[in-house]
C-alpha cells in the first residue's frame, strides 16, 4: 500500500489535475496543445540532451538491459500486429498501428517519475540508457512496417530515406542525437548553456504530466473494446513478463531489472496515438488504449513494484 500512496498516486494525481482542469473548462484545449508542444518539442528534448550528454555510456549501455527490454518490446509489437490481423481481422495498415501501440511504452512521462519516486534519482541511469534508443527503435520499426504495408508490391528503394526523414523530424530524437554527440566528443558544454537547459528540463516532467491529463480527456473509449483490451494486456502484462524472464536469464543486476521492468510495465504513450493519427489508421483503438491502459496501470504498476527486488 505504501508504494501505491507514496510512489504511484502522486504521479497520477498530477495527470488527474490536468484531466480535471480540461474537463471543467479551467484549461482550454489550445492551452493543452501549447503545453504539450512545449514539453515534447523543447523541455523533454533538453532533459534528454542533458541526461545523454552526461551518461556513462560504458557502464550503462548494458547489452542484457537493452536486449531484455527491446526483445520484449519487439515481441509486443509482433503480438499486436499479428493479433490485430488474425484475431480481430484488421487490415495490415491498421494492424501495424495497433502493433505500435503495444510497442511504445510511456518511458518518459510515466517511467521516469515512477522509477525516481520508487528508487531515487540515482536509479534513473538505466532508464536513460533505455530511453536513449527508445524513440529511434520504435519509430524505426513502426515507420518501416507501415511503409512496407502501404507499398506492397512496390519498390522499396526509397524506404530508408523515408524512415530517416520521419525519425529526424522528431525533436526527441534530435535531443538524443545531440546528447550522444556531446558525450562522445568529450567536449564539455559551456556552464551557462547547461544551466539554462537545466532550467527548462526541470519543467519537463510535471508540465508534461499535467498536459497528458488534458490530452487523455479527449480520448474517451468508444467501440473496438476487445481490440483495446488486447492492446492493454500486451502492454501492461506481456511486455514486462518477457523482460522479467530475459533479465533473469541474462543475470541483469537489481538496478537494471527495476528500470527495465518498470519501463516495460508503462502504458502506451501518447506517441502511440500520434503514430496512428500520422497515418490515419486505428486512431480510435490507439486513443482509447492510451487512456484505458494509463488508468489501469495504477494497479498493474503497484503489482510489479510489489514483486521487484
Amino acid at each position: 500500500m505504501a508504494a501505491l500512496i507514496d510512489v504511484i498516486l502522486p504521479v497520477f494525481l498530477v495527470i488527474g489535475f490536468g484531466y480535471l482542469a480540461v474537463w471543467k473548462g479551467y484549461f482550454t484545449d489550445a492551452g493543452v496543445d501549447g503545453l504539450m508542444k512545449f514539453t515534447q518539442n523543447f523541455a523533454i528534448p533538453c532533459l534528454l540532451f542533458r541526461a545523454i550528454s552526461t551518461l556513462d555510456l560504458q557502464q550503462n549501455l548494458d547489452l542484457v538491459l537493452l536486449g531484455s527490454f527491446y526483445a520484449g518490446a519487439f515481441a509486443g509489437f509482433l503480438a499486436g500486429l499479428l493479433g490485430a490481423r488474425f484475431i480481430f481481422g484488421r487490415d495490415w495498415e491498421d494492424s501495424v498501428a495497433i502493433g505500435f501501440c503495444c510497442l511504445f511504452s510511456n518511458s518518459l512521462l510515466l517511467g521516469l517519475p515512477i522509477t525516481e519516486r520508487a528508487y531515487g534519482a540515482g536509479a534513473l541511469e538505466a532508464n536513460y540508457a533505455i530511453i536513449a534508443i527508445h524513440s529511434p527503435f520504435c519509430y524505426g520499426i513502426g515507420i518501416t512496417a507501415m511503409e512496407v504495408a502501404r507499398n506492397r508490391g512496390a519498390a522499396l528503394t526509397a524506404l530508408p530515406g523515408k524512415v530517416l526523414r520521419a525519425m529526424f523530424q522528431n525533436a526527441l530524437i534530435i535531443g538524443i542525437a545531440l546528447g550522444f554527440a556531446v558525450n562522445l566528443s568529450g567536449v564539455p558544454a559551456p556552464a551557462v548553456l547547461t544551466d539554462a537547459l537545466d532550467l527548462i528540463a526541470r519543467a519537463a516532467l510535471p508540465a508534461a504530466l499535467f498536459g497528458l491529463g488534458g490530452v487523455l480527456y479527449r480520448y474517451r473509449p468508444e467501440g473496438d473494446m476487445r481490440t483495446i483490451l488486447y492492446v492493454v494486456a500486451v502492454s501492461l502484462l506481456l511486455h514486462p513478463v518477457i523482460v522479467w524472464v530475459l533479465a533473469q536469464a541474462g543475470g541483469l543486476g537489481v538496478a537494471g531489472t527495476r528500470s527495465a521492468m518498470l519501463t516495460a510495465a508503462m502504458a502506451p504513450g501518447v506517441n502511440a496515438y500520434i503514430f496512428a493519427n500520422m497515418y490515419g489508421r486505428a486512431r480510435r483503438v490507439a486513443a482509447s488504449s492510451v487512456l484505458l491502459a494509463t488508468g489501469l496501470s495504477i494497479l498493474t504498476v503497484w503489482g510489479w513494484l510489489a514483486v521487484l527486488p
